[in-house]
């Protein structure tokens, strides 16, 4: 039996510093606005993984984990939240956020009008395995972000911690709702592929144009930092190759990465932050 953990609701909020939104790393605009550049992304997709996993929530015959789609959704709705505030700060400088997330928002409400409901289900897998190794990437070495402004820090690791809870939940919902067969391996493999490609397609210019808006698109210095934080040999992106690649082997689970560790670290790592838990259903 594969390993599941109930992840829990919480509602933490962060008073992230507006004056520092494009400079909050330690390392300065370049990786500032390339973890900027990832908030964009989150809450209208955020909206989509809730919409796509709370469709097959009356299909669930285990109890465990209809009570962890229910866990799951309150999750991501926090995690939208958050990612919205810190998102209208970045629109109140010269980043262009809403009009990104406007792109992104036309793209998933497109796939929602097109695709079957298993293939979003799928396209949710994929990208929840993408947040994944990205999370991990962050908590196994803390050090990449050391220094850096201590709100927007601990909301980080906040994400990805609950990000590595819930890691299975939206998966384990695959697995019950299709047929162990060579079409369900299809279908989720495509989609890992197609999704990381989408992304990477949109992630990449959105950060090239929110650096420029920065006025630092010809600093060599910050893109050597920003090469560095994300290929480097610790780099936030490095670190997720091997397990992308997983992703392809008959039989895979997100727990066969067995991280669990990192969770002990909640009241370290989100420092002064209150952890209020949510008991209500979603």
């Amino acid at each position: 039996m594969k390993k599941s953990i109930m992840p829990t609701r919480r509602s933490i909020q962060f008073k992230l510093p507006a004056n520092r939104i494009t400079d909050w790393h330690r390392d300065g605009i370049n990786v500032s606005q390339y973890m900027n550049t990832m908030s964009v992304f989150l809450p209208v997709g955020e909206r989509f993984f809730i919409d796509s996993v709370r469709h097959f929530r009356d299909q669930i015959q285990d109890p465990e984990l209809t009570k962890a789609v229910t866990a799951f959704i309150g999750q991501e709705a926090m995690h939208g939240r958050e990612h919205e505030e810190l998102n209208t700060l970045l629109e109140a400088t010269n980043t262009p956020a809403k009009e990104q997330e406007a792109i992104v928002t036309g793209l998933l409400n497109f796939g929602q009008k097109v695709l079957p409901k298993k293939h979003q289900l799928a396209v949710t897998i994929g990208l929840e395995h993408l947040t994944g190794l990205l999370a991990d990437s962050l908590l196994r070495t803390p050090e990449s972000v050391e220094g850096s402004e201590a709100n927007y820090v601990a909301m980080w690791n906040w994400h990805a911690l609950e990000e590595t809870e819930h890691k299975a939940v939206a998966y384990d919902v695959y697995q019950a709702v299709m047929p162990d067969s060579l079409s369900s391996y299809a279908i989720r493999t495509f989609w890992l592929v197609a999704a990381t490609g989408v992304y990477f397609s949109l992630q990449y210019p959105f950060y090239i144009e929110n650096v420029r808006r920065e006025k630092a698109l010809l600093d060599i210095g910050q893109w050597r930092s920003g090469l560095s934080f994300l290929w480097g040999k610790k780099g936030l992106k490095s670190q997720c190759v091997t397990g992308w690649f997983d992703w392809f082997r008959p039989g895979f689970h997100p727990w066969d990465h067995d991280n669990e560790h990192h969770l002990s670290k909640f009241d370290e790592l989100l420092g002064e932050h209150t952890d209020k838990t949510l008991k209500s259903a979603a």
